[in-house]
């Protein structure tokens, strides 16, 4: 039996992939958290940005969303949304952390509608904010997100903000900056990313107890296969210790378990 759940599991990998010197937009939640693990770990230098306009923070608690004070702490800059999108305009920020109701197998995402009939959807959603924005012009977008069939559909109901569309060559077809677009998908199940020719997801590991034919069954679509298909590993303990006593000392994301 592991000594860690899944969401730990999820924060651990996330913060692993933002690498020392990197600038990385962040919103409340587990995507705070894996950045403040990161910061607290092996990226000491990683610059945090937040949609509000806190720049460069050294976070002493988890704030409670982009507009938190606690977002400016012991900053580089307070400034504002406008500038924020800029530096992102200007190619300057690595990484950015996205979600969504549904993604697709090009990892476009939709967050504005369940339903095709935009006037009158199903459910209608908080819709992009700075999402479209931020995945349009971030080097890389990561997403955090539980793994079902309802959250990986074929096509999405609306494209919220862009994935790679349709396919090799859509995004810059469409006047997206060349190179970017989405680098990993980090689940409850599994860590999926996207093949190099065909820009389709992939399966690249498999996190400790998940079968392959689990994660195809929760899938709305084919997915690749990476070869060789890894093995997730556990997080370190020393890890799991920061992110339990000072990254969340109270449990608003990882939960008691």
């Amino acid at each position: 039996m592991s000594n860690y759940t899944r969401m730990e599991l999820m924060i651990c990998l996330a913060a692993h992939w933002l690498e020392d010197g990197a600038m990385v937009v962040v919103g409340t939640g587990a995507p705070c958290a894996a950045a403040m693990l990161a910061q607290k770990t092996t990226a000491p230098n990683l610059t945090l940005l937040f949609e509000a306009g806190g720049v460069g923070p050294l976070l002493p608690r988890m704030p409670i969303s982009v507009g938190d004070s606690r977002t400016f702490y012991r900053g580089l800059m307070a400034t504002s949304m406008a500038d924020i999108m800029e530096t992102c305009q200007r190619g300057m920020v690595d990484y950015t952390f996205l979600g969504g109701a549904q993604i697709d197998q090009f990892g476009n995402l939709n967050s504005t509608q369940i339903g095709n009939d935009y006037q009158h959807p199903k459910v209608r959603l908080p819709g992009s904010g700075g999402a479209n924005d931020l995945g349009s012009l971030c080097w890389k977008i990561l997403v955090l997100t539980p793994h079902d069939r309802r959250r990986f559909v074929e096509r999405c109901d609306f494209v919220t903000t862009p994935g790679y569309l349709t396919g090799p060559g859509a995004r810059e077809a469409a006047g997206l900056p060349p190179g970017t677009g989405p680098y990993k998908v980090i689940t409850d199940l599994a860590v999926l990313g996207f093949d190099d020719a065909t820009k389709r997801m992939q399966v690249e590991s498999l996190h400790p107890g998940t079968t392959l034919e689990e994660v195809r069954d929760r899938t709305g679509f084919e997915l690749l296969v990476r070869t060789p298909l890894e093995a997730t590993p556990a997080p370190e303990p020393a890890t799991l210790e920061i992110l339990r006593n000072e990254v969340d000392p109270l449990r608003y994301i990882i939960g008691r378990g």
